[in-house]
């Protein structure tokens, strides 16, 4: 006997929802009764899909956080500036708040831990690709390390709105984007 066919267009609604509430109450507040209701659903709707709040808010992020374009500008630090700006967008939106407490949840949630390693990798790409055009022009080592230089541009982002509740303004980026480059360049026998 096969299950009910899936409905994509109550799915939207249920990830809208989840999206609304996540940026108006924090992850800590969100419910999945109050998801369904939003939604105009039933529970079973959302528990059907989603076996956790963890899970639907992961995948929820994954379709309305704003993607990181990944842009050819011909110099390093100007495509790891606007690399910056698009990362800093996504971490001064309000849902940040409860990054801390998704983050628990998914050390108990294996599933909704690979959905949000899977979406932070989809959301890399853009510095990833502007790595490697900066190997190829010369501007930095091949021996990069990708996942430190990304741990290098979101750290400081993190620290500074979650430990330092901080807004990240351009010149702080502006500066952030110069370190980075700066660490990437240092011993390259490049021009800059």
């Amino acid at each position: 006997m096969a299950g009910r066919p899936r409905n994509p267009e109550l799915e939207q609604r249920l990830l809208q929802a989840t999206w609304e509430l996540l940026t108006e109450r924090g992850y800590d507040a969100l419910t999945l009764a109050e998801v369904a209701a939003a939604a105009g659903a039933h529970r079973t709707d959302v528990y059907r899909r989603w076996s956790s709040k963890a899970q639907l808010v992961v995948d929820s992020l994954s379709e309305h956080l704003p993607s990181i374009v990944a842009l050819d500008t011909g110099s390093l630090l100007t495509d790891l500036r606007l690399i910056l700006g698009a990362f800093a967008e996504s971490w001064s939106s309000p849902w940040i708040d409860g990054v801390v407490a998704l983050s628990a949840d998914l050390q108990r949630d294996p599933e909704a831990e690979l959905a949000f390693r899977k979406m932070a990798e989809g959301r890399g790409a853009a510095l990833s690709q502007a790595l490697d055009r900066a190997i190829s022009r010369g501007e930095i080592a091949a021996t990069t390390d990708r996942a430190l230089i990304g741990d290098l541009i979101e750290g400081p982002l993190m620290h500074r709105r979650i430990a330092g509740r901080q807004s990240l303004p351009p010149e702080y980026l502006d500066t952030l984007a110069a370190v980075v480059h700066q660490v990437l360049t240092a011993g390259s026998s490049a021009k800059r």
